[in-house]
């Protein structure tokens, strides 16, 4: 399409709300798959360090020798 000024383009031929509407949705769903990909990726890895650290304290302990 060619547009005859930048008016015309924002505008989008009287489709504008609809247009504009639907980029401004796509994006902001995409940013919030983001957040919530990396708000659960900070939480699976705290959920493995904890878990590691747990499995660490399962681990039999092993009898000192003290002096007599």
């Amino acid at each position: 399409m060619e547009w005859g000024s930048w008016s015309a383009f924002w505008a989008m031929g009287g489709k504008a709300p609809f247009v504009w509407g639907s980029y401004f949705v796509t994006f902001a769903l995409i940013a919030f798959e983001v957040f919530q990909l990396r708000r659960l990726a900070r939480h699976a890895a705290a959920r493995v360090a904890h878990a590691a650290e747990w499995e660490t304290l399962d681990e039999p302990v092993q009898p000192t020798e003290t002096s007599r």
